[in-house]
């Protein structure tokens, strides 16, 4: 999948990746949080208000 900017966030999944199915949202080239999409939780960093947002729409959209 290709990489998928919003607002200062930057989605990333690889098709092939190890399970849980997750996205890496980066901001300002660093890891902000890998957050798993099966389960609804954080895997790794912080997850905020505003890329629960985004990953909700892009999840909507059928992106994710």
């Amino acid at each position: 999948m290709p990489k998928i900017k919003r607002g200062n966030f930057i989605f990333v999944t690889w098709i092939g990746d190890h399970g849980p199915r997750h996205v890496h949202v980066y901001k300002d080239r660093r890891l902000a949080v890998k957050w798993d999409l099966d389960n609804g939780s954080v895997m790794k960093g912080r997850a905020t208000r505003r890329i629960l947002e985004h990953i909700r729409d892009l999840e909507e959209e059928g992106l994710l």
